[in-house]
């Protein structure tokens, strides 16, 4: 993730397990994998400007040469992305209802952070940012998570994970 325009380094064990696993490193060796350069997440909202203030108030960038009145390019991490589209501009890239995140769930959003500290932070900034805590502190011992919703009511799951704590 990229806080403050300082990039925090985003391959943490669990993140190595995944790459480490036979079937990634079997697929790999055969050339079958497909491997994303960039991930963008698109998500709908009410007004573009408070959804700006509100994620630089949890400590994000946004890139500019992406973002105008209709769209903003959030910088979650290195390669990854939110485009911030309003409501009319999602509408151009689906024939479905756009749907409300107040009323449905469309999509859960998890960022790994490097501390439990952090964890708490960023939800503790995205409550004072006029979000929303969505659920409880789930303590699993190896991952540590919270949840808040967006001003649009998007779910964010912000975790912490230990993989030298994952039960064998």
């Amino acid at each position: 993730m990229i806080m403050e325009n300082k990039p925090i380094i985003l391959m943490k064990p669990f993140q190595r397990h995944c790459v480490e696993s036979n079937d990634y490193q079997n697929n790999l060796n055969n050339k079958k994998q497909i491997m994303a350069k960039q991930i963008f997440i698109n998500l709908p909202v009410s007004d573009l400007k408070k959804s700006i203030d509100f994620f630089k108030k949890l400590g994000f960038t946004f890139n500019m040469q992406f973002t105008d009145d209709k769209a903003a390019c959030l910088v979650l991490g290195e390669n990854i992305y939110s485009m911030l589209l309003t409501k009319p501009m999602f509408a151009t890239f689906t024939k479905k209802p756009v749907s409300d995140a107040k009323q449905t769930t469309e999509v859960l959003i998890a960022i790994d952070v490097e501390t439990k500290k952090e964890v708490n932070e960023m939800v503790e900034k995205a409550v004072s940012a006029g979000g929303k805590t969505y659920m409880d502190a789930q303590d699993h011992g190896w991952m540590y998570l919270k949840s808040f919703e967006d001003l649009d009511g998007h779910q964010w799951e912000i975790m912490y994970s230990d993989m030298s704590k994952l039960p064998q």
